[in-house]
């Protein structure tokens, strides 16, 4: 159903219009195509197939050349050239896109209210958020383009956004590529660097000894680091164990999990071997925070399982990702790795960036009374391989 992003930017370079939906938004999705191409042809068919209020995605700096800024991002400022007759026809809205485009064209050339409603996208597009208008300019920059996109929500027959399944329609009735932000989301951050060395020194440990790495990234104010045993610089499968940080369960032997246990069993079968790393992510609580893991302990405490209970927080079941370990990996010279984790979702989601699995290495279940259930719902609701006695 959904094409890749390279046909996307693909179609966006030939001109033609594509549709971006949210996946994470059941009605949700526009028309988008790119600024600087934008047509008479161009704009009445956006208007007639997509009916719902058009806007021009700009960077930060350029709602500043014009004026906008100062609006916020909030409130859309309507424009039009001065040279426009009226602004309100398809052939000078395309004019006023178009002028957005040249750098030359100062903010004087414009007036306001007019037609055509400029937007300011965040800074680092979708990775900052997850909506159409950062969704425009990221397609834009892919697409080698002037970067500013032309987006339109798009109505069903009754005047109210399309569904999902409307949207599929209306893609394959106009032959349109389909792609979703979500999507966009996973391109740039398996296709650009954000993480950085910053040092690295020696650990030496009641395991063994180690080498360790601490990168900074530009996408969140967390450093992760790497735990490095041998020269793993080789061509070689490296054992790897991918390490979602736990404090209860890492620092303090908290019973509840079996964090703690499979961190140091990963590092004595590391030190075993002689050879291999552990990424250690900072991503607590399967992505949603301290405080807000310790919320989901209250939760279990009254009776929801972990699953339910990061759900009711409003968070996915697992909202971990994998792509700055695959980065970090991939620094160290790593590309094929043994993988010790016995959650198969991991495996899957570090090949998605790249990094081949030769081969998943089995932790040990370390369980007990107090973790019982925790060990339980790790097996049944997200399907991690473990072999439990109760």
């Amino acid at each position: 159903m959904l094409a890749t992003i390279q046909e996307a930017i693909q179609a966006l370079k030939e001109n033609k219009p594509i549709i971006v939906i949210n996946h994470e938004e059941t009605d949700s999705g526009v028309m988008l195509s790119l600024a600087e191409g934008t047509s008479t042809e161009s704009i009445q068919f956006m208007a007639e197939h997509a009916k719902g209020l058009m806007k021009v995605a700009l960077t930060k700096e350029k709602i500043a050349e014009l004026g906008l800024d100062y609006y916020g991002v909030q409130v859309i400022e309507s424009i039009d050239l001065k040279t426009n007759e009226n602004g309100g026809s398809a052939k000078e809205r395309a004019h006023t896109i178009q002028a957005l485009t040249k750098n030359e064209v100062t903010k004087d050339a414009f007036r306001h209210p007019g037609h055509v409603f400029p937007i300011e996208a965040k800074g680092n597009g979708v990775l900052d958020k997850v909506d159409f208008t950062e969704a425009a300019v990221d397609m834009a920059t892919l697409a080698d383009a002037y970067v500013a996109g032309v987006f339109c929500e798009i109505l069903n027959e009754s005047g109210m956004l399309a569904n999902q399944e409307e949207l599929v329609a209306l893609a394959n009735k106009l032959d349109l590529t389909l792609i979703s932000i979500q999507d966009i989301v996973k391109y740039r951050k398996a296709n650009e660097q954000h993480i950085k060395r910053e040092i690295e020194a020696q650990l030496p440990s009641s395991h063994g000894e180690f080498k360790i790495v601490g990168y900074s990234n530009d996408l969140d104010d967390k450093e992760h680091i790497a735990i490095v045993k041998g020269d793993v610089n080789t061509d070689k499968p490296v054992m790897v164990r991918i390490h979602s940080e736990c404090f209860t369960g890492d620092i303090f032997g908290s019973y509840r999990c079996d964090c703690g246990p499979q961190l140091h069993a990963a590092l004595n079968m590391i030190e075993e071997e002689g050879q291999g790393v552990i990424v250690y992510m900072r991503q607590e609580g399967r992505g949603i925070g301290l405080l807000n893991k310790l919320r989901a302990y209250k939760l279990q405490e009254e009776g929801r399982d972990t699953h339910e209970a990061n759900l009711e927080l409003g968070f996915k079941a697992d909202a971990r990702e994998y792509h700055l370990a695959a980065q970090i990996l991939e620094d160290l010279g790593i590309k094929h790795i043994r993988l010790l984790t016995n959650n198969p979702d991991k495996v899957s989601s570090i090949e998605e960036c790249g990094i081949k699995v030769d081969s998943r290495l089995p932790l040990q279940p370390d369980y007990r009374a107090e973790n019982a259930a925790y060990m339980q719902t790790k097996k049944d609701k997200f399907g991690h391989f473990l072999d439990l006695h109760f």
